[in-house]
Protein backbone atom coordinates (compact mmCIF):
# COMPACT_ATOMS: atom_id res chain seq x y z
CA UNK A 1 0.00 0.00 0.00
CA UNK A 2 1.50 3.31 -1.30
CA UNK A 3 1.86 5.56 1.55
CA UNK A 4 -0.19 9.00 1.10
CA UNK A 5 -0.86 11.62 3.13
CA UNK A 6 -2.41 11.87 6.72
CA UNK A 7 -4.97 14.56 5.78
CA UNK A 8 -6.85 14.10 8.97
CA UNK A 9 -4.15 13.72 12.11
CA UNK A 10 -6.14 15.09 14.66
CA UNK A 11 -8.98 13.17 13.78
CA UNK A 12 -7.23 10.58 15.54
CA UNK A 13 -6.97 11.77 18.79
CA UNK A 14 -7.11 14.71 21.48
CA UNK A 15 -3.15 15.10 21.69
CA UNK A 16 -3.54 18.16 19.57
CA UNK A 17 -6.32 19.84 21.38
CA UNK A 18 -4.31 19.44 24.13
CA UNK A 19 -3.55 22.84 25.51
CA UNK A 20 -1.24 21.88 28.52
CA UNK A 21 0.36 19.03 26.93
CA UNK A 22 1.05 21.44 23.80
CA UNK A 23 2.40 24.24 26.03
CA UNK A 24 4.50 21.92 27.79
CA UNK A 25 6.48 21.30 24.24
CA UNK A 26 6.59 24.59 23.17
CA UNK A 27 8.21 25.57 27.00
CA UNK A 28 10.86 23.29 25.81
CA UNK A 29 11.50 24.40 22.15
CA UNK A 30 11.74 28.13 23.46
CA UNK A 31 14.32 26.92 26.29
CA UNK A 32 15.86 25.00 23.65
CA UNK A 33 16.38 27.10 21.33
CA UNK A 34 17.52 29.77 23.59
CA UNK A 35 20.09 27.67 24.97
CA UNK A 36 21.16 27.26 21.68
CA UNK A 37 20.97 30.67 20.33
CA UNK A 38 22.39 31.93 23.14
CA UNK A 39 20.58 35.28 22.75
CA UNK A 40 17.35 36.64 22.57
CA UNK A 41 14.64 34.95 20.20
CA UNK A 42 12.85 38.49 19.57
CA UNK A 43 14.17 39.02 16.29
CA UNK A 44 13.65 35.44 14.89
CA UNK A 45 11.27 34.45 12.36
CA UNK A 46 9.94 30.45 12.78
CA UNK A 47 8.56 28.08 10.40
CA UNK A 48 6.38 25.12 12.32
CA UNK A 49 5.81 22.58 9.74
CA UNK A 50 2.97 20.09 10.99
CA UNK A 51 1.41 22.86 13.29
CA UNK A 52 -1.60 21.05 13.42
CA UNK A 53 -4.21 23.22 16.11
CA UNK A 54 -2.08 25.85 16.57
CA UNK A 55 -1.42 25.78 20.39
CA UNK A 56 2.15 25.88 20.13
CA UNK A 57 2.35 27.99 17.68
CA UNK A 58 0.57 30.73 19.84
CA UNK A 59 3.01 30.09 22.46
CA UNK A 60 5.69 30.54 20.29
CA UNK A 61 4.28 34.12 18.89
CA UNK A 62 5.10 35.52 22.26
CA UNK A 63 8.85 34.73 21.91
CA UNK A 64 9.52 35.56 18.30
CA UNK A 65 9.17 37.85 15.79
CA UNK A 66 6.80 35.96 13.31
CA UNK A 67 5.55 32.39 13.58
CA UNK A 68 3.87 30.90 10.36
CA UNK A 69 2.90 27.18 11.02
CA UNK A 70 1.35 25.08 7.99
CA UNK A 71 -0.52 21.55 8.21
CA UNK A 72 -2.33 19.27 5.61
CA UNK A 73 -5.27 18.53 8.47
CA UNK A 74 -7.61 21.14 7.31
CA UNK A 75 -9.65 20.70 10.12
CA UNK A 76 -6.88 21.82 12.65
CA UNK A 77 -5.88 24.44 10.76
CA UNK A 78 -9.19 25.66 10.70
CA UNK A 79 -9.12 25.36 14.56
CA UNK A 80 -6.40 27.03 14.54
CA UNK A 81 -7.09 30.59 12.60
CA UNK A 82 -10.94 30.29 14.36
CA UNK A 83 -8.80 30.54 18.24
CA UNK A 84 -5.88 32.35 17.63
CA UNK A 85 -5.01 35.73 15.97
CA UNK A 86 -1.49 37.37 17.48
CA UNK A 87 -0.82 39.88 14.69
CA UNK A 88 2.79 38.15 14.39
CA UNK A 89 0.83 34.61 13.43
CA UNK A 90 -0.33 32.93 10.70
CA UNK A 91 -1.80 29.49 9.98
CA UNK A 92 -2.13 28.07 6.02
CA UNK A 93 -3.15 24.80 4.63
CA UNK A 94 0.91 23.67 3.19
CA UNK A 95 2.85 20.90 2.55
CA UNK A 96 5.83 19.69 3.83
CA UNK A 97 7.28 18.15 0.90
CA UNK A 98 6.58 20.77 -1.08
CA UNK A 99 7.06 24.30 1.15
CA UNK A 100 5.95 27.41 -0.82
CA UNK A 101 8.42 29.51 0.44
CA UNK A 102 11.55 31.48 -1.28
CA UNK A 103 15.02 30.03 -0.11
CA UNK A 104 16.70 31.08 2.73
CA UNK A 105 13.15 32.55 4.43
CA UNK A 106 13.17 31.69 8.16
CA UNK A 107 15.60 31.73 10.53
CA UNK A 108 13.81 28.58 12.86
CA UNK A 109 12.30 25.74 11.42
CA UNK A 110 10.57 23.61 14.05
CA UNK A 111 9.76 19.51 12.92
CA UNK A 112 9.04 17.73 15.95
CA UNK A 113 7.08 14.63 15.93
CA UNK A 114 6.40 14.87 12.11
CA UNK A 115 8.95 13.14 9.88
CA UNK A 116 7.26 9.68 10.43
CA UNK A 117 4.11 11.27 9.01
CA UNK A 118 5.03 11.94 5.47
CA UNK A 119 4.91 10.17 2.72
CA UNK A 120 9.27 11.01 2.22
CA UNK A 121 10.88 12.46 5.01
CA UNK A 122 14.12 13.00 2.91
CA UNK A 123 12.13 15.16 0.35
CA UNK A 124 10.77 17.41 3.79
CA UNK A 125 14.40 17.73 5.36
CA UNK A 126 15.49 18.47 1.88
CA UNK A 127 12.42 21.64 2.06
CA UNK A 128 13.77 22.42 5.73
CA UNK A 129 17.19 22.72 4.59
CA UNK A 130 16.06 25.21 1.87
CA UNK A 131 13.73 27.75 3.49
CA UNK A 132 16.19 28.29 6.52
CA UNK A 133 18.84 31.06 6.25
CA UNK A 134 22.41 30.31 6.67
CA UNK A 135 23.33 30.52 10.40
CA UNK A 136 19.33 28.93 11.06
CA UNK A 137 18.50 26.34 12.92
CA UNK A 138 15.95 23.34 12.68
CA UNK A 139 14.77 22.25 16.27
CA UNK A 140 13.77 18.62 15.34
CA UNK A 141 12.09 16.41 17.88
CA UNK A 142 12.08 12.66 16.71
CA UNK A 143 10.69 9.00 17.71
CA UNK A 144 13.25 6.40 17.33
CA UNK A 145 12.07 3.36 15.76
CA UNK A 146 13.96 1.15 18.09
CA UNK A 147 11.46 1.71 21.02
CA UNK A 148 9.57 -0.36 23.23
CA UNK A 149 6.22 1.58 23.23
CA UNK A 150 5.02 2.97 20.15
CA UNK A 151 2.97 5.90 21.75
CA UNK A 152 0.48 6.59 18.15
CA UNK A 153 -1.05 3.30 19.05
CA UNK A 154 -0.16 2.50 22.77
CA UNK A 155 1.24 -1.08 20.89
CA UNK A 156 4.12 -2.35 22.50
CA UNK A 157 7.51 -3.02 19.58
CA UNK A 158 4.95 -2.07 16.92
CA UNK A 159 7.77 0.56 15.09
CA UNK A 160 10.09 -2.67 15.59
CA UNK A 161 8.70 -5.58 13.48
CA UNK A 162 8.80 -5.82 10.02
CA UNK A 163 6.05 -3.29 7.95
CA UNK A 164 3.43 -6.54 7.24
CA UNK A 165 3.82 -7.51 10.69
CA UNK A 166 2.72 -4.71 12.13
CA UNK A 167 -0.04 -4.00 9.61
CA UNK A 168 -1.45 -7.99 11.02
CA UNK A 169 -0.53 -6.36 14.31
CA UNK A 170 -2.69 -3.48 14.40
CA UNK A 171 -5.32 -5.25 12.91
CA UNK A 172 -5.35 -8.00 15.48
CA UNK A 173 -5.34 -5.37 18.18
CA UNK A 174 -8.53 -3.39 16.75
CA UNK A 175 -6.61 -0.22 16.54
CA UNK A 176 -6.68 0.36 12.47
CA UNK A 177 -5.81 -1.50 9.70
CA UNK A 178 -2.65 -0.51 8.36
CA UNK A 179 0.57 0.68 10.25
CA UNK A 180 1.00 4.54 8.44
CA UNK A 181 4.15 5.63 10.77
CA UNK A 182 7.79 5.51 9.41
CA UNK A 183 9.88 5.65 12.43
CA UNK A 184 13.52 5.69 11.99
CA UNK A 185 16.67 4.44 14.11
CA UNK A 186 19.49 6.60 15.74
CA UNK A 187 21.27 5.65 12.14
CA UNK A 188 18.43 6.45 10.28
CA UNK A 189 18.29 9.63 12.16
CA UNK A 190 21.71 10.51 11.26
CA UNK A 191 21.44 9.99 7.79
CA UNK A 192 18.08 11.66 7.42
CA UNK A 193 19.73 14.97 8.57
CA UNK A 194 23.17 14.43 7.20
CA UNK A 195 23.04 17.79 5.45
CA UNK A 196 22.59 19.60 8.94
CA UNK A 197 25.42 20.15 11.75
CA UNK A 198 23.72 17.88 14.13
CA UNK A 199 23.63 19.46 17.94
CA UNK A 200 22.09 16.54 19.99
CA UNK A 201 20.26 18.31 23.09
CA UNK A 202 18.87 14.68 23.86
CA UNK A 203 21.32 14.02 27.24
CA UNK A 204 20.81 17.40 28.28
CA UNK A 205 17.55 17.42 29.25
CA UNK A 206 17.55 14.33 30.71
CA UNK A 207 20.34 15.88 33.34
CA UNK A 208 18.87 18.89 33.24
CA UNK A 209 15.26 19.01 33.21
CA UNK A 210 14.28 22.14 35.09
CA UNK A 211 16.23 24.08 32.98
CA UNK A 212 14.44 22.69 29.55
CA UNK A 213 10.69 22.29 31.08
CA UNK A 214 10.57 18.53 31.16
CA UNK A 215 10.06 17.75 34.55
CA UNK A 216 6.90 16.56 33.81
CA UNK A 217 8.59 13.64 31.60
CA UNK A 218 11.67 12.85 33.59
CA UNK A 219 11.53 13.93 37.60
CA UNK A 220 15.21 14.97 38.87
CA UNK A 221 16.92 12.24 40.63
CA UNK A 222 14.40 10.00 39.92
CA UNK A 223 15.22 5.80 39.09
CA UNK A 224 13.86 6.92 35.34
CA UNK A 225 16.37 9.69 34.98
CA UNK A 226 19.08 7.84 36.22
CA UNK A 227 18.95 5.13 33.90
CA UNK A 228 17.73 7.83 30.70
CA UNK A 229 21.32 9.16 31.65
CA UNK A 230 22.92 6.25 31.19
CA UNK A 231 21.53 5.00 28.45
CA UNK A 232 21.99 8.67 26.70
CA UNK A 233 25.53 8.37 27.69
CA UNK A 234 26.40 5.27 26.42
CA UNK A 235 23.33 3.47 24.50
CA UNK A 236 22.14 6.45 23.33
CA UNK A 237 20.69 4.10 19.87
CA UNK A 238 18.56 2.74 22.94
CA UNK A 239 16.97 6.25 24.03
CA UNK A 240 13.40 6.22 22.58
CA UNK A 241 13.80 9.98 21.58
CA UNK A 242 15.55 12.55 20.59
CA UNK A 243 15.48 16.12 20.49
CA UNK A 244 17.94 18.20 18.26
CA UNK A 245 19.26 21.47 16.81
CA UNK A 246 19.88 20.81 13.38
CA UNK A 247 22.23 24.03 12.68
CA UNK A 248 22.45 24.70 8.97
CA UNK A 249 25.92 26.12 8.00
CA UNK A 250 26.60 29.50 7.19
CA UNK A 251 28.16 28.78 3.61
CA UNK A 252 25.36 26.86 2.74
Amino acid sequence: MARGYQHDFSDKGTAMFDEKGRERKARTMVAVLQDYFEDSLTNFTVLNVGGSAGIIDDYLSRHFKSVVSIDIDEKAVSHAKNNFSNENLKFEIGDAMNLQYIDETFDVVIATQIYEHVPDAQTMIKEIHRVLKPGGACYFAAGNRLMWNEPHYNLPLLSVVPRPMANLYLRLSGKGNYYYEKHLSYWGLKKLTRSFTIHDYTKALIDNPAKFGVEYMIRPESAKARVASVLARYFMWMVPGYIWILGKNESS
